[in-house]
């Protein structure tokens, strides 16, 4: 599995069905494969140790960078944008990761995408939002936000199947799946998975506040991709009103 990652739970539940699916990561630059994990020795959530002849180290803030044979020396006619990218061998990847304790590299985020805080603490939003829809199967997008706040706070979109068929055994009365994300019941559903996200996260990327999306994100009104990645400018655009309620008690 590759070129975008694998879900652990999934990668999981295959592995019970009896199948194993081995991540791997790598990018054109490194000539497109740099890790891949062991048919022996899987670790899932990880996208595997580096090949041989690959090392790998983790940045300051957070960035892969690696170095061997297979990265590039330099793109085609353009020094500038070269010497930004690999230094003393060292190619700077985009991508936020860790190693674990036996070198399996973790990947955690795109550097762009990091929040930092205003304390400066600096969090990887699709960690969050994984972690949350990951407790919770009523939530089909989370959007994580905090940039220059003081704490990191969501907004969540429900996922109209699901939601509906809870709150049909809860024997709730609505119109139609939007209605219930003025609820209690549904409220307070959402929020103790939001709670039981939080217990894994580190302190600093715990979501204090959040909030319902009136509907989920769109791809005609450019909320997201065709393939479902979130615009978080477009959706901090669109919602910056709602986004700002989660601080008015800051």
């Amino acid at each position: 599995s590759g070129s975008a990652g694998l879900n652990r739970e999934v990668q999981e539940w295959f592995y019970a069905a009896g199948l194993l699916l081995l991540e791997g990561y790598g990018l054109t630059e490194t000539s497109s494969l740099t890790c891949v994990n062991n048919p022996r020795a899987p670790r899932f959530g990880t996208v595997g140790p580096p090949i041989p002849g690959t090392e790998l180290k983790i940045a300051e803030d957070g960035e892969i960078m690696v170095k061997g044979p297979g990265v590039l020396r330099g793109y085609h006619h353009l020094p500038e944008a070269s010497a930004e990218a690999v230094v003393d061998g060292w190619f700077a990847t985009g991508d936020i990761g860790e190693l674990d304790d036996h070198g399996y590299l973790k990947i955690t985020d795109r550097k762009k995408d990091l929040i930092k805080t205003s304390g400066g603490k600096y969090v990887a939003p699709s960690e969050v939002e994984g972690v949350i829809k990951a407790a919770c199967p009523y939530v089909s997008q989370v959007v994580a936000h905090g940039e220059g706040r003081k704490y990191i706070s969501a907004l969540i979109a429900l996922d109209p199947g699901a939601i509906s068929e809870w709150a049909d055994a809860q024997g709730l009365t609505y119109g139609s799946p939007e209605d219930l994300t003025r609820a209690p019941e549904v409220r307070a559903l959402i929020d103790s998975c939001v709670q039981a996200a939080n217990r894994k996260l580190e302190r600093w990327e715990t979501v204090k506040r959040w909030a319902f999306l009136p509907a989920e994100l769109d791809v005609e009104r450019g909320e997201v991709t065709p393939s479902m990645k979130v615009r978080r400018s477009e959706v901090t655009r669109r919602y910056g009103d709602l986004l700002d309620s989660l601080y008015d008690r800051d």
